[in-house]
């Protein structure tokens, strides 16, 4: 399944930072892959966290943005 808008929630967000909540039934594997998000990279930051919600897991991601992909890794 491909990215959902309505799953997408801003929790915070102050000085130009995000805390974004996402949860869906997919698999983390494929939440976190490369490009996942790229359907809203406009609103997006580099150094926004989002905390994911999958269907096997739950975790706390780190976004980077690039030239419009949008890339989760781990926290710092």
């Amino acid at each position: 399944m491909a990215f959902q808008n309505k799953n997408l929630s801003v929790i915070a967000y102050a000085n130009g930072f995000t805390l974004w909540h996402y949860c869906a039934n997919e698999t983390m594997t494929t939440i976190t892959t490369s490009g996942y998000f790229n359907a809203i990279s406009s609103l997006m930051n580099s150094g926004d966290v989002v905390i994911i919600n999958a269907s096997d897991n739950t975790s706390i991601k780190k976004i980077t943005v690039s030239e419009g992909v949008v890339t989760t890794g781990a926290l710092a």
